[in-house]
């Protein structure tokens, strides 16, 4: 799994050189920002569930269109699908907030997600729409604090960039 360490490492060693000062910084950088990760992991992880049927709600309400027959969430099937892919998006959002890189979101979620949504014939749109209401509901303090915050956003930026 890819982390600011082993990316920094791996990337040193594929050059034959040690790693130089500025990739030092980089992962001194990850070092420092790792108790504020750490929170958005334990707050993520305890309201999981939680944030998933939210943000599940938020784009069927926008996207309602889905749940008419024949489209993405017309059955319960599918719903639950869908809902079960948000948490998984929420999940490696969580390993990403612990590994302390994107590589679980890179290897487990974004890896040929356009292809198969595609194949699928699946929008990908309201998975965007989930997703930034799940990033925009967060507050600090309420949820966590601001710098807990941040690395949680970046992270659903992250994907939310991917679908496009």
């Amino acid at each position: 799994m890819k982390s600011v360490v082993t990316t920094v490492v791996t990337s040193a060693d594929a050059a034959g050189r040690f790693p130089s000062s500025s990739d030092l910084e980089s992962v001194q950088g990850s070092l420092q920002r790792a108790a504020a990760r750490m929170e958005a992991a334990e707050k993520l992880a305890s309201n999981i569930d939680n944030v998933a049927q939210e943000a599940y709600d938020a784009c069927i309400k926008k996207y309602s269109y889905l749940n008419n027959e024949g489209e993405a969430n017309s059955t319960d099937t599918f719903k639950s699908k869908c809902l079960r892919d948000i948490k998984h998006y929420m999940r490696l959002v969580n390993y990403c907030l612990v590994v302390g890189g994107t590589g679980p979101l890179d290897e487990w979620g974004i890896a040929g997600q356009r292809e198969v949504y595609r194949s699928l014939n699946l929008p990908t749109a309201p998975y965007v729409e989930a997703l930034s209401f799940a990033r925009n509901r967060g507050c600090a303090p309420r949820d966590m604090s601001s710098q807990a915050l941040v690395e949680y956003n970046s992270l659903l930026d992250y994907i939310i960039n991917s679908f496009s």
